[in-house]
């Protein structure tokens, strides 16, 4: 049957589908009394023979009836004006007559102008002239200096020895020994500890081929083991055959130990001298042989893209591996394998703490080697023995121990800790006996009253007054889990006349605070000023703070996990590790003797874990699953068996089947198309898609500027005690999008436009709108990468966010919402009015989770009206409750169009079309098989879009490329504001019971 044929039999089915709507409207109008209340029958009263539970279940049975039934009342009915339902058919019948027939055709636009096409394997591209036109052949152009370049241009570069180096080497390095700032600095390293042992260390590292290096805090391990290597190469006259790569868990890492071993050498980092750096969108390279590059391991993994045995390294340096994060656990996986291929390949890994063993016997019980640590000693103090000192009481009148409510309340955090905990309940009699004989008895009902579950800040106030009144000078560095304590605390200070005065200095350190105040923590105070910085967990090892001689140890960290069975993140203040304690505990004993305040009693610290749960064992895994398979490391599951703390099976087989749902794996567990682009993008795999999809549809300026904010961060702060202003300005910057993502779109647009009219122009912009202009920065860095792996792939002509050409349509803002669905979904969640007595408010939920709520910092939080139900979100995490994170409001054609697969059904007296089978819309039959059709044909354009990559021609207005997306573009443009309209005031007046 044809199009015209199938809509006319559609709107005689339509207008009896629409008469029967009406009529039954009209009868259940009058329904809802007492006489008729609905559900049960018709009856507004139980059955009289229903007793006691019998009679609430009835109730919540009729509610649900009636709850269902105003659901589905209040669907959004897709509408599709005649004019456009005319050129849709239209357009239908075209592609149709020329998928079939491969002849002439006509423009969606006209009647009268007719196109023909030529018709190569793959690619369908159709032209206006009767002359038949080659397809151009599709060039990519060269990346001069591009970020892509930098990325592997280090590595690339050819490693031959070459005895002339060798001699040149060796010359400098003889100077340099009569230098005065190489002098000076070599008597500070002949100090540190590692310097002692550096022929000894060397030995062990030539003659084996993996050494584990374990050392204490200000060893010297990082800095100065590379050099070690380096100058015994170079006085050996080999040189030119050492190229030393040193991976970092952390940007700020690599830059800062590449100055300082630059400074130790009497060099200038980069400059094609001995020392570089090089991280994601920056970089200083060393000079091409007999060189140490500090690098993230990010940057190594992607050189394995392009050299899989890393062919002109000598030496590969992991440090800090005892983090066990994510990138460092695969790159040892992989590096295990290529020494099979590497005999000459020499592997260094280090660790601070004492678990070389593990390491040992990961690499067949490789050599390790041990460096003492260069620290004052420390005095440590447990939760007994601050109560004792401070005499201090809690606020809580609950006598019963807090073992006890906490049982009785069900408050277990995770499975996983159920056993330790149990312990800790048995235990907890034996120890309060104990403690009897030695501390008194208000300091054991102090400890059986302390919640474990909660931080007691008061506590830690207190402490810091007792330290401040009755210690030497010193900085008090505190570590808490998160913005939240640490907010409270700081106010918890301020609010004491005591800490107004200027005889303290107190710097709040975390991510969500503005830079400029982070950098007051590294300037010591002058004498009679005491320094209190409140951390998270990022002073334990990614900064020092030297002046640092009291800390308090708040016991708990925010961790992240990643369940599994319900398909969810989770983030809980967590107990710390016994190897976080020893860390925070060795920033006290830096430059004197120093104090370590743990505030948990001995039990506890008794049953702490050794060390943090590996990233790998509590992050989902997609994004890793798509580099194994870019890397052609074989079988996912296979090579994740090998890695030293293998992910659970749930976790693997769940990432494949959401990469498989995505499109980016086939049956096979072989990339798609879609899958090698998405490989190559250095973001999660549904940013990826949304990437894609911003270049196909040219509004790839604003689209970049979401990746980059969700792949790093949005660019906002919080400043302590402004926090309602902030939120007032973030809600402002919205400009009623009900958008958190075209938010940080706005917020970007008025910051470049702040810096066209210069610096001042540009602080005050920041200043006013809570943002931080590095953040900002980095975004921009990171859309510029972003462009040129479009450019490399063949998506857009230029390596310029903001060309033209690919931002035709970056100024509609429903096209955005689209695209920005496109990625995201299936992250969808619904909206259903809800009306307090106090004011009105939505209730939001997932079709996995039930009710959740919209994360405090969305502009959408306080939101009491929405043009449509449907949000896209881009994370959901459990904490106190399952909240979603950065979420848009999305219309029904957003969905249709960029969601899942389509079915046309019948629903009672509705006629429907769903998502997915649970995102349903009503709809006139007519209008949802043409929709159906219409995302039919977008579906196998996209699809030849993602197999050979080349910009859409928008002045071709006669190609099916161009027509398939102007006609979905127009529709979501135009026809959604009839939809709204028809949606909004039923959703915002109706009330649910």
């Amino acid at each position: 049957m044809s199009y015209e044929h199938r809509r006319a039999w559609g709107r005689k089915d339509g207008s009896r589908a629409s008469q029967s709507s009406s009529s039954s409207s009209s009868s259940s109008s009058g329904g809802g009394g007492r006489g008729c209340g609905g559900g049960g029958g018709g009856r507004s009263r139980p059955p009289p023979h229903l007793k006691g539970r019998e009679i609430g279940l009835w109730y919540a049975r009729r509610q649900g009836d009636r709850s269902k039934e105003a659901e589905r009342q209040q669907r959004a009915v897709v509408h599709m004006d005649e004019h456009r339902e005319e050129q849709i058919v239209q357009l239908l019948n075209t592609v149709q007559n020329k998928n079939e027939k491969e002849q002439e055709a006509m423009s969606w636009w006209s009647d009268e102008e007719g196109y023909t096409k030529e018709v190569p394997t793959k690619t369908k591209p159709v032209v206006e002239n009767p002359v038949v036109e080659k397809a151009p052949e599709r060039r990519r152009p060269a990346l001069e200096k591009s970020f892509l370049v930098q990325d592997s241009e280090y590595l690339l570069q050819e490693n031959m020895p070459d005895s002339d180096l060798d001699e040149q080497f060796k010359e400098e390095l003889r100077k340099k020994k009569s230098d005065s700032r190489y002098i000076e600095m070599q008597r500070f390293r002949e100090k540190l500890p590692s310097y002692s042992m550096r022929k000894e260390l060397v030995n062990l590292i030539n003659n084996s081929r993996v050494t584990v290096i374990s050392g204490e805090t200000g060893c010297g391990k990082t800095t100065q083991v590379t050099q070690f290597i380096l100058d015994d190469y170079i006085e050996r006259g080999k040189g030119s055959s050492c190229r030393i790569v040193c991976t970092q868990p952390r940007r700020i890492s690599a830059i800062s130990v590449a100055e300082r071993v630059a400074v130790e050498r009497a060099e200038s980092c980069g400059n094609r001298k001995s020392i570089g750096y090089q991280i994601r969108l920056e970089s200083r390279l060393p000079r091409r042989q007999g060189s140490i590059l500090y690098c993230t391991t990010g940057i190594v993994l992607q050189w394995l893209q392009s050299d899989k045995q890393l062919s002109s390294v000598s030496h590969v340096i992991l440090d800090e591996v005892h983090e066990r994060n994510l990138q460092s656990d695969v790159l040892m996986a992989i590096i295990k394998d290529l020494l099979n291929v590497r005999l000459d390949l020499k592997v260094i890994l280090m660790s601070a703490t004492l678990n070389a063993e593990k390491f040992s016997d990961y690499f067949d019980g490789c050599p390790m080697f041990h460096i003492p640590g260069l620290a004052y000693p420390v005095k440590e103090y447990l939760l007994e023995d601050v109560i004792e000192k401070l005499r201090y009481m809690p606020e809580n009148t609950d006598r019963r121990p807090h073992w006890k409510k906490r049982f009785m309340q069900g408050r277990i955090s995770r499975p996983e800790k159920e056993e330790k905990e149990e312990i800790y309940h048995e235990q907890w009699p034996d120890y309060v006996k104990q403690l009897r004989t030695r501390y008194s008895e208000s300091t054991i009902d102090a400890l059986e009253m302390m919640d474990d579950d909660k931080i007691d800040l008061d506590l830690i106030a207190a402490l810091i007054r007792y330290i401040a009144l009755e210690e030497e000078e010193g900085a008090i560095l505190v570590f808490l889990p998160g913005w939240d304590n640490i907010s409270t605390l700081h106010d918890l200070l301020v609010s004491q006349v005591m800490f107004k005065s200027d005889r303290f200095v107190i710097i709040p350190l975390h991510s969500l605070m503005p830079t400029v105040n982070q950098t007051q923590v590294f300037k010591k105070t002058p004498p009679g000023v005491r320094k209190i910085v409140i951390a998270t967990n990022i002073a334990e090892t990614s900064i020092t703070i030297d002046d640092v001689v009291y800390v308090i140890d708040g016991g708990k960290i925010k961790e992240t996990h990643f369940d599994t069975q319900n398909n969810i993140s989770t983030m809980a203040a967590e107990w710390v590790s016994k190897a976080n304690a020893k860390q925070r505990k060795g920033r006290a004993g830096r430059v004197q003797p120093g104090h370590c305040y743990h505030l948990y009693n001995g039990l506890r610290a008794s049953l702490l874990d050794d060390y943090q749960l590996p990233e790998i064992l509590r992050t989902p895994l997609e994004e890793l699953c798509l580099q194994i398979k870019i890397l052609k490391l074989g079988g996912i599951a296979n090579f994740l068996m090998n890695l030293m703390d293998p992910p659970s099976r749930d976790a693997v087989l769940l990432s494949i089947k959401h990469l498989k749902e995505l499109n980016a794996l086939d049956r096979q567990e072989q990339l798609t198309p879609l899958g090698v682009h998405l490989a190559r993008l250095p973001v999660e795999p549904h940013i990826g898609k949304m990437i894609l999809f911003g270049a196909l549809f040219c509004c790839l300026d604003p689209v970049l500027t979401i990746a980059a904010g969700l792949s790093f961060k949005d660019p906002f702060i919080i400043p302590l005690g402004k926090e309602k202003l902030a939120d007032a300005r973030r809600k402002e910057l919205s400009r009623n999008s009900k958008s958190d993502h075209l938010t940080v779109v706005n917020a970007f647009k008025g910051w470049e436009e702040a810096q066209r009219r210069g610096f001042r122009y540009e602080k005050d912009y920041c200043w006013e709108y809570f943002l931080s202009s590095n953040t900002l920065q980095m975004l921009r860095n990171m859309k510029g990468q972003f462009a040129e792996h479009l450019l490399a792939a063949g998506f857009v002509n230029s390596r310029n966010p903001r060309d033209p050409k690919s931002n035709i349509n970056s100024e509609n803002e429903k096209l955005l919402k689209a695209v920005i669905c496109a990625g995201l979904y299936p992250k969808v969640a619904k909206i259903r009015a809800n009306f307090s007595k106090k004011r009105k408010m939505v209730k939001v939920s997932t079709k996995t989770d039930g009710t959740v709520n919209i994360h405090p910092k969305s502009v959408n939080v306080e939101e009491a009206e929405f043009h449509y139900n449907w949000l896209v979100y881009h994370l959901k995490m459990r904490t106190s409750s399952i909240y979603l994170y950065d979420c848009t409001e999305v219309s029904p054609y957003c969905l249709l169009f960029f969601g899942g697969d389509i079915s046309i059904q019948k629903d009672k007296d509705q006629d429907t079309i769903a998502v997915d089978e649970w995102i349903v819309f009503q709809s006139p039959a007519r209008i949802a098989q043409l929709v159906k059709d219409l995302k039919k044909e977008l579906d196998d354009l996209l699809q030849e879009k993602i197999e050979n990559p080349q910009p859409v021609d928008w002045n071709n207005t006669k190609s099916r490329d161009t027509a398939v997306l102007t006609a979905i573009i127009d529709l979501i443009t135009t026809q959604e504001n009839e939809t709204a309209r028809n949606f909004a005031p039923r959703f915002q007046n109706e009330e649910y019971n």
